[in-house]
């Protein structure tokens, strides 16, 4: 059990990283910019929470283990790309087996050192999401979290599964497994079923081209 954070955190740099290899196979990144996003995917939100909780170094840079485990992912996705890009819903279930993992491990780790329960909550979802929001931003893209099917709040959900059952002094592993499985779920249904937050509606969108002609004046015939 002393084990299980560790397995659990390698577990889940390993899918985010393929996530973020994948993302950069498809927008037809070269090797480095492939293992770059591998890395940033993996590992973003980690060394956010551990940053955040007072933990220098991060454990993604103090443990070769983290940067050998995004390494191997990335070279995998880069040189087997055509097989994995074939499995159309590959990227979205590694993404979402890796928000479950990071989400349950941040929270875990953020009670450990002694973090109050709703901060531990918020770190478990920063962990979640930290590399998805990281890798979004180097390829130019609006980030997940802001735009998909409930992506933060699976991870939300998953992080108060943990520290709830840490306050109730559950056993580890099986609230481990229902915050796991809950997180899981929840991401893999909203995406099928188009489940998402509300969005803001505005009754005119805004148009930069208008506001360049207003500025000049009006025309002269």
């Amino acid at each position: 059990m002393d084990r299980l954070p560790l397995a659990l955190d390698l577990t889940g740099t390993f899918v985010f990283a393929l996530s973020g290899a994948l993302a950069g196979v498809k927008r037809e990144l070269d090797l480095f910019g492939v293992l770059v996003l591998s890395f940033a995917a993996a590992n973003s939100g980690g060394i956010t929470r551990d940053l955040l909780i007072g933990v220098v170094p991060p454990g993604a840079v103090a443990d070769w283990r983290y940067l050998g485990v995004s390494l191997f992912a990335g070279i995998i996705t880069f040189y087997f790309s055509s097989l994995i890009v074939r499995m159309s819903n590959s990227v979205l279930l590694f993404d979402a087996a890796g928000l479950a993992l990071f989400a349950v491990t941040g929270a875990s780790k953020a009670l450990a050192y002694g973090l109050n329960p709703l901060m531990a909550i918020v770190l478990g979802m920063v962990t979640g999401i930290g590399g998805g929001m990281v890798r979004d931003v180097l390829l130019a893209e609006i980030p997940t979290v802001l735009r998909a099917e409930l992506y933060a709040v699976a991870a939300l959900a998953a992080a108060a599964i943990v520290v709830v059952g840490h306050m109730l002094q559950l056993p580890a592993a099986p609230v481990t497994v229902v915050a796991l499985m809950s997180c899981f779920s929840l991401r893999v249904m909203a995406m099928k079923r188009g489940w998402r937050l509300p969005v803001a509606k505005v009754g005119d969108r805004y148009d930069p081209s208008a506001e360049k002609i207003n500025s000049k004046g009006p025309e002269k015939s």
